[in-house]
């Protein structure tokens, strides 16, 4: 069965996640939803300084909106900040240095910026990684798992409480077609079972990511909450992690923009607002979550022990910055 996931995703994937399927998807979009000004309303976008990231906030930015960039490396940040107020005359661009990786200060970050900001209109989630060696943060987590999953859960559900008293409140995850050839493994968020593949555990991460946006959706509806996929994109992250996926690819490659249009569109567009809270996006355009026939359906008590599992690993590290702020000693999670 996992060939068969494989092998159908791939095929689909060389028709409509490569700059081909973006030109032929293209053809439908509507110019008119993104002719609109945003200025007043705020936008955090999460690896803001490089990639899917850095074209988002600089797509915001022309817009006039507000943009809040949350950057692992500070050289970088600034660099990419002092480019997109260049080439935007936005000046209302502020960097955060976070990495994501690090729970505990994911969670003092969102701390904090509750407490400074009076409202967040936007979150985009779309800072991530792919390591292909199994590596633990300093709460004892797999790296993969804290970034993509854990740092989204904690920054997300921290903020929900100032997103929600926004107007037009929304939430974006970019995450990765790769999910669909993943079913959620809700006994092995830790990937401590079996052979460690990076790319795999990557895209279990993937799949995580949507099923927390349809909770979130139905736990928040004041919240617009969506879940994209990009298409496979030409970014410094992709080059890295997968040189040779990057490189048998070359140029069907999509270019930033590309990947980031349909973030930019969730982001800003009236007509994304009008849809269902909760859905996975490609290309401007609701798509389905699971590949025909591929068994990747999680029952409700597994989605269940999934979220339970979540909000128990968050709390450990509440309760211990609750504990002692300034204690060496680390949280011990099972």
């Amino acid at each position: 069965m996992s060939l068969y996931r494989n092998t159908v995703w791939f095929l689909n994937g060389i028709h409509h996640y490569t700059r081909k399927g973006y030109e032929a998807a293209s053809k439908n979009f509507e110019p008119q939803d993104l002719d609109v000004s945003v200025v007043g309303r705020s936008f955090m976008v999460t690896g803001a300084n490089s990639g899917i990231g850095r074209a988002t906030a600089m797509a915001i930015a022309k817009k006039g909106g507000t943009v809040h960039m949350v950057c692992r490396n500070k050289d970088k940040a600034e660099e990419a900040r002092a480019d997109i107020v260049n080439e935007s005359g936005n000046t209302e661009i502020f960097i955060h240095i976070v990495d994501m990786s690090q729970t505990r200060k994911v969670w003092e970050f969102a701390e904090n910026f509750k407490k400074e900001y009076p409202s967040l209109n936007v979150l985009i989630n779309n800072a991530g990684c792919m390591v292909n060696k199994r590596e633990l943060n300093a709460e004892g987590l797999e790296k993969n798992f804290a970034t993509n999953t854990m740092g989204v859960f904690i920054l997300t559900q921290t903020l929900i409480p100032l997103i929600q008293k926004s107007r037009d409140p929304r939430v974006i995850t970019v995450s990765s077609g790769g999910m669909l050839v993943q079913k959620l493994k809700e006994d092995d968020l830790q990937s401590e079972k079996g052979y460690f593949d990076g790319v795999m555990v990557y895209a279990q991460n993937k799949r995580q990511q949507v099923v927390l946006t349809q909770q979130w959706a139905k736990a928040n509806p004041v919240i617009h909450f969506s879940v994209m996929h990009p298409g496979w994109v030409d970014t410094p992250a992709v080059s890295k992690s997968m040189p040779q996926f990057h490189q048998m690819m070359g140029n069907r490659l999509r270019g930033v923009q590309q990947g980031a249009d349909t973030v930019v569109w969730l982001a800003l567009s009236r007509a994304a607002a009008r849809t269902r809270s909760g859905q996975f996006f490609q290309d401007r355009k609701p798509a389905p979550v699971h590949l025909p026939l591929a068994w990747t359906h999680s029952s409700p008590e597994e989605i269940e022990c999934f979220m339970t599992q979540l909000e128990l690993l968050a709390r450990a590290v509440e309760s211990q910055m609750d504990a002692d702020v300034n204690t060496s000693a680390r949280p011990q999670f099972v």
